[in-house]
């Protein structure tokens, strides 16, 4: 009974393991997005209104930071994705290779060199074209004349340049928007800061708490690293805002 409960125990881990796996590649950019949102602008809010300056100024830097925010990290995504996906293509095999087989007067040896610019080891080179020129002759003894086929987008997995940026912006629009909605209401001076404080408190709570599940960590202890980090960050700002401002008074 004892060894029967450690395989379901290993069972229940593995199948965990391969969730997590899946839903970490969709949540990951949500996640860390929003926080960049979250931290960011909380952090400026903190310094610009610590400064003494008016509440609409303090509005005003906030929206400014979400979208100067959002709009680097979507044009950084992009050329990021982009660029992974250019230097992939590059370094793919080209598919016409293999149709052009039946028009050429190529000896093994000839495609040997060819694999093996592709990576292979020499013995692996020489296996691989002697086989494929076996498939070749027996194509042609059976009548079926070599074609190209279109192969399939090998890097959807990545996903595109312009769907990363614009999920890029969303999630960290959704993040940098909570820190200047007391001014949005109308809170103003040390109270809009503390509303705005509380309510990305709780919500780096939320995205640590999601990031110890998906890492399979204690979701309690990376909920308030996420928000030590945070108000941390906050923090210093608050007090250079408190220096700065004071030295313009």
């Amino acid at each position: 009974m004892a060894a029967d409960e450690r395989i379901h125990e290993e069972v229940v881990r593995g199948l965990a393991a391969r969730g997590r796996s899946r839903l970490s590649g969709t949540f990951r950019a949500a996640i860390f997005g929003a926080n960049d949102g979250l931290v960011s602008n909380l952090a400026l809010i903190m310094a610009i209104g610590a400064s003494g300056v008016s509440n609409s100024i303090v509005l005003f830097s906030g929206i400014s930071g979400l979208l100067a925010g959002a709009l680097s990290m979507g044009a950084g995504e992009y050329v990021s994705v982009r660029s992974q996906r250019e230097l992939l293509e590059a370094s793919t095999p080209n598919p016409e290779v293999s149709g052009a087989l039946g028009y050429l007067d190529v000896k093994a040896n000839e495609l040997t060199l060819v694999f093996r610019a592709r990576g292979m080891s020499p013995g692996e080179a020489d296996a691989h074209a002697n086989e494929v020129l076996r498939e070749h002759k027996a194509d042609l003894a059976r009548g079926h004349a070599p074609s190209s086929v279109e192969k399939p987008d090998e890097h959807e997995a990545i996903g595109t340049g312009l769907g990363a940026a614009l999920s890029s912006f969303c999630f960290f629009a959704s993040g940098a928007v909570l820190p200047i909605l007391p001014y949005l209401f109308g809170l103003q001076g040390i109270t809009a800061m503390l509303a705005a404080a509380v309510l990305v408190g709780m919500a780096l709570l939320v995205t640590g708490t999601v990031v110890g599940l998906l890492t399979g960590g204690p979701p309690l202890k990376r909920a308030l690293r996420q928000l030590a980090i945070g108000y941390g960050a906050a923090a210093v700002t608050y007090g250079l805002g408190l220096i700065f401002g004071t030295s313009v008074r």
